[in-house]
């Protein structure tokens, strides 16, 4: 199974292979915290899933949906969001998930494939401790 973890750039997500493995967490209890990762990067495919999924052509929907940052030629592009500052832009702020699942990137397909996700531990740590089921716990301090 291919996913992505974080390099040696936190905010960077690399594929790596891995077996299958149970999950510990619960992805739609989460307000969408790697949905908020700077550099969600793209590949040709994903483009041209993106591109049919809203029936359109490819070139269209590099330019509509993407920007290169730092080294990546083709990221996702991000809009504004009260918890995270920016996520994606096609996250739902209001009911905090994806709004395009079937036609999501390949690094959103792979992610976390893991036990455990680190942002859901300390989600469900803070919730506990602050006895809120429904709180948003940011990782900046705020």
């Amino acid at each position: 199974m291919c996913i992505y973890r974080p390099n040696a750039n936190p905010q960077r997500v690399v594929a790596v292979s891995t077996p299958n493995v149970r999950k510990s967490y619960n992805c739609a209890k989460c307000p969408g915290y790697c949905c908020s990762y700077p550099i969600i990067p793209l590949n040709k495919r994903d483009i041209e899933r993106l591109a049919r999924y809203f029936g359109i052509g490819v070139r269209e929907a590099k330019k509509k949906y993407t920007v290169p940052r730092e080294d990546e030629p083709m990221t996702m592009r991000r809009k504004a969001d009260v918890h995270f500052g920016r996520v994606c832009q096609f996250f739902d702020t209001e009911k905090r998930n994806c709004t395009i699942y079937e036609a999501r990137p390949l690094a959103c397909r792979g992610y976390p494939e893991v036990a455990h996700c680190g942002y859901y531990e300390f989600l469900k740590f803070e919730r506990r401790l602050q006895e809120d089921k429904a709180l948003v716990a940011t990782t900046n301090g705020t």
